[in-house]
Order: structure tokens, then sequence, then C-alpha cells
């Protein structure tokens, strides 16, 4: 558990401390929708047993998180998929990570070495009307 809280400030100061240029977040009415990939060695073996996750090379995560008021994830449905340049898709999966008042969401994906990606996500939250869909796009590397 510890170390899911260090994962999601990490994340959360990535979003915050990013050049406002490249931000990492998308608002819709009153909520901000947080959003982060990463290769899985980012979190620990402890961490990805407990929820399943396979650690590798090619393997990574998609981070999304719901915040109508600083610090809290709301609850939301987030359903999505990520594309190669070829439009070669994978559905994401994603799983709620709760940690005291705090929710967030992850899902696996697998990528090549240098792949650029486009994640296409869908989030429901319910404090807003209505589902809001985006995308982002992020070059993925092996480590």
């Amino acid at each position: 558990m510890k170390y899911l809280i260090v994962l999601s400030m990490l994340l959360a100061s990535m979003a915050i401390s990013e050049p406002v240029k490249q931000s990492h977040y998308k608002q819709h009415g009153d909520t901000k929708i947080f959003y982060s990939a990463f290769d899985s060695s980012f979190i620990a073996p402890e961490v990805a047993a407990a929820y399943d996750f396979v650690r590798g090379k090619d393997k990574g995560l998609v981070n999304i998180a719901v915040v109508k008021t600083l610090g809290q994830g709301e609850p939301a449905k987030i359903s999505g998929q990520v594309l190669n340049i070829f439009q070669q898709s994978q559905q994401l999966e994603f799983i709620p990570i709760k940690e005291q008042n705090s929710t967030y969401y992850l899902a696996p994906f697998e990528f090549e070495n240098e792949d650029f990606l486009t994640f296409k996500i869908t989030v429901d939250s319910q404090s807003n009307q209505g589902p809001y869909s985006f995308k982002f796009q992020k070059k993925m590397y092996h480590n």
C-alpha cells in the first residue's frame, strides 16, 4: 500500500509540475481528469503482484484520475483503447485503486520499443453529465 501512495503522489506531482505547454489533464465541467502512461518497471514488484499486473520491458500502464477536490479522486467508469501507428489496437481494462479518500485507475498494455501510441479514453464520472472522451499520445521506450 505504501508503494501505491508513493506512485499516486509521484504521478500527481508529475502532472502538476509539467510545463503548461504539455499539461497532462483535461478539464470537464468542474472536474480535472489527470492521465499518464509509463512502463511497468516504474511500479514495485509487490504492487504489481497485488494487482495482478505483469512487469516487463514491453509492458506499460496507463493511469487515470478524476479529481474534483484536490487530492481526492472521484469514482468513475473508465474505458479506452490504445493504438500504435499501424492502428493495431488493444482494449484497456481499468482497475480501480482505492487509497484513503482517493481513487485512481490503472490499465495494463503492451508496446514495442519507440512505439508512438495513441490512447483514446472515455470517462463517465458521477459528478458530470454524460461521458467525456479524449485522446493523448506518448512515445514509449523499453528500459
